[in-house]
């Protein structure tokens, strides 16, 4: 117990460190440019605090479940050797930790409410949230595919740059031909899709495969699954909006 509070307070530090440079930024653009005291400095201070510690156990709690988890059910899954039930795994993986990343739900109701103003669907509360349910939904589904993807290539020993260049080509050309108004939210879907949440599992995902198929290496098979989870979304918002 002694040793976890003392990596929950070094953790604690760590974050403070390395946020302090936004806050100096900050601290400078109010005291140079806009010339005023910060209001209400004190709850300021102590909501820095308070985001310091919600990091360290955040982190901690990645480190001692999620990568864990994660890694190990991708090893199990590999030595079963059913690649069928590999590939639902990771789908399941990217989907349900990407339905729950605080980022994508930002910035769904953001583009429920930009929608709204352009008159692409209704003006109503529960417009908006239809629209901005079916869009995470579908940012979910993409990540899910491209996880799916992912693992797949890790199997075959495919290379990850042919792969990666061409869905961003296949995305660019997308973007061209469909002249839609939802591709530059596409474009960030994919960035807003991977964050805390579901990247470690992604990254337990990738390197327990590589780590555990022969003739794969965790440093070069491994990685780049983060990539294809964030390319993925794009794809699928230009396409369905072609397609419908």
């Amino acid at each position: 117990m002694a040793a976890e509070l003392s990596n929950i307070l070094r953790g604690t530090s760590e974050a403070l460190r390395d946020i302090l440079p936004i806050v100096a930024i900050i601290a400078a653009f109010q005291i140079l440019v806009i010339g005023e005291p910060m209001a209400a400095f004190g709850t300021k201070l102590t909501g820095l605090g308070l985001i310091a510690l919600g990091l360290a156990l955040l982190l901690r709690g990645i480190a001692l479940v999620l990568l864990p988890a994660g890694q190990g059910m991708a090893v199990d899954l590999a030595r079963r050797g059913k690649l069928a039930l590999l590939l639902a795994f990771a789908f399941a993986l990217g989907f349900g930790s990407t339905v729950a990343e605080p980022a994508l739900f930002a910035v769904a109701a953001e583009a429920g409410r930009a929608a709204s103003l352009e008159g692409l669907i209704g003006s109503s509360a529960e417009a908006q949230e239809a629209f901005a349910s079916s869009l995470r939904y579908g940012i979910a589904a993409g990540v899910g595919l491209g996880i799916a993807f992912g693992a797949l290539r890790i199997v075959l020993g495919w290379p990850v740059t042919p792969v990666i260049l061409g869905g961003y080509g296949v995305a660019a050309i997308l973007a061209l031909i469909g002249a839609s108004p939802l591709s530059a939210l596409a474009l960030d879907a994919g960035t807003a899709a991977t964050s805390v949440l579901n990247i470690p599992l992604i990254m337990a995902l990738g390197i327990g495969l590589a780590s555990t198929i022969g003739g794969r290496t965790p440093l070069v098979d491994g990685f780049g699954l983060v990539a294809l989870a964030s390319l993925m979304p794009m794809i699928v918002i230009m396409a369905s909006e072609l397609l419908l």
